[in-house]
């Protein structure tokens, strides 16, 4: 058991982390890449004048959908694998039980493509291509389908000669493939960044943006900017990335493991005085795609994935077989009160606030308010691989919930209400080794309190209402 004698840390306190010294991003170059541009100096001047900034009106909440790349890359041989190749197929299906198996039901509504859609040559007319033999009807008819079903069409290009797979970027022409993609009736573009050096992007990544606006089509603008910079040994200038890009990846790309999953955490919780304060409504920091369901996580560090990509108020991106997934990971996936907690309109992005012995403590302030007082989710993760449950036993006041109203506690994905709560009640709960406990305190109001205390108060008693574990053998 591990009780918190020390003082946490609340977020305000947390001291700066160190970042890791890993490139594992490396920027591939060409010689023939550094093309000039044509207008860029008259764009550029707009952008810098501040008459031109992303405010398009979306992402208020963090975008949430589905994504090829993780689960299936890039995978073109529709002849021999014609269930699993990036084709039409593939996303017309998944749209399809997008919406038949609840997913657009609980927030989910982008269904995204990723690398490898086009043919490796544009047209006669320097038009990006869609893949005529996988893509047979093209892009507009994949957007007509995918919006058919109340759903939103996501596509990705690359800031560079090439993408990463080898496909044609977008240097040379940025206006004409952002008019393209507004053709097509696209809703959302990643645009990532190999083959490009990192120098260029200050001025690459908002002219694109730029040209995405003037089409005037709504489109969400995701962006690698920051990660191709940090692995160069650049500083990026985040008040320009926010201002250009409703959300931005700024570490590794996710692999099917739960030592990937670690490694994402382990980055935003010692980098968080860096990385939290750039998030907000309409522009938020991507720590990258939900794997779960997929092969790489346990029941365990499923819900810690989801729980935590929650608190980073992260976008919710699946990456996995929707035609296959187990049960277990799919209700994870539509667990309505997590997902409330990530889509929290006041999109502030949590924060680790407690550290030690393997126990670790995430804190994101949420809605409803009182007074003063934000309302929080708190979630306890066990890091520990030593087979055995940790107790964690903390006050509301450590943790930072310090009205005197009071709290409304509930756990979000065990069947566990503590009621009503002082902020010096002591809340005691178990841990799985790479598992999570997730609650939910809202914060009441002084007549909240009065009803409650009057009518239903249970008195909260940690030795029996203690969370339970369940065995999970599926």
């Amino acid at each position: 058991m591990v009780v918190l004698s020390q003082k946490l840390l609340t977020p305000a306190q947390v001291p700066p982390g160190h970042a890791k010294n890993r490139s594992l991003f490396q920027v591939k170059l060409k010689s023939e890449m550094l093309q000039k541009w044509t207008g860029v100096g008259a764009v550029i001047a707009v952008l810098i004048s501040g008459s031109v900034a992303l405010e398009n009106g979306l992402a208020r909440t963090p975008p949430m959908g589905w994504l090829a790349w993780e689960r299936f890359r890039c995978n073109t041989d529709c002849k021999n694998d014609p269930d699993n190749c990036i084709s039409e197929n593939l996303f017309r299906t998944m749209a399809d039980l997008l919406v038949n198996e609840g997913y657009a039901n609980v927030g989910y509504e982008y269904i995204n493509v990723d690398d490898c859609w086009l043919e490796k040559e544009r047209n006669q007319y320097g038009e990006l291509v869609p893949d005529r033999t996988r893509f047979p009807r093209g892009m507009k008819a994949l957007a007509d389908y995918v919006h058919s079903k109340g759903l939103k069409f996501g596509i990705y290009e690359d800031f560079g000669n090439y993408t990463c797979a080898g496909y044609p970027g977008v240097i040379g022409n940025l206006q004409q493939d952002a008019e393209t993609f507004a053709s097509w009736d696209v809703d959302y573009v990643k645009l990532d960044g190999c083959y490009a050096h990192p120098s260029e992007m200050d001025r690459g990544y908002p002219e694109f943006g730029f040209y995405l606006n003037r089409t005037g089509r709504s489109m969400i603008y995701s962006c690698s900017w920051p990660v191709y910079q940090i692995y160069a040994g650049m500083a990026p200038n985040f008040t320009s990335i926010i201002q250009s890009c409703n959300m931005w990846r700024n570490f590794d790309d996710i692999q099917d493991s739960w030592a990937s999953v670690e490694s994402i955490i382990d980055y935003y919780g010692n980098n968080q005085d860096v990385i939290v304060p750039n998030a907000g409504p309409g522009h938020w920091n991507d720590p990258d795609m939900l794997i779960i369901g997929n092969f790489g996580l346990s029941y365990e560090q499923s819900k810690t994935q989801m729980a935590l990509w929650a608190i980073l108020a992260a976008p919710l991106l699946m990456s996995v077989d929707l035609r296959t997934i187990r049960p277990e990971y799919k209700a994870i996936l539509q667990n309505k009160k997590i997902i409330s907690v990530d889509q929290d309109p006041l999109g502030i992005q949590g924060r680790r606030i407690y550290k030690h012995k393997g126990i670790e403590i995430w804190s994101r302030p949420i809605t409803p308010l009182y007074q003063n007082y934000f309302s929080y989710a708190i979630a306890f993760v066990n890091r520990r691989t030593d087979g055995t449950p940790s107790d964690v036993a903390v006050t509301l006041k450590e943790l930072g919930l310090t009205s005197p109203t009071g709290y409304s506690v509930e756990d979000l994905y065990e069947d566990v209400d503590y009621g009503v709560l002082s902020p010096q009640t002591k809340i005691k709960v178990k841990v799985n080794p790479s598992g999570v406990v997730i609650l939910r305190a809202d914060v009441q109001s002084d007549y909240d309190r009065r009803v409650y205390y009057t009518t239903q108060r249970t008195p909260y008693n940690p030795l029996n209402q203690v969370f339970r574990i369940r065995n999970n053998d599926f």
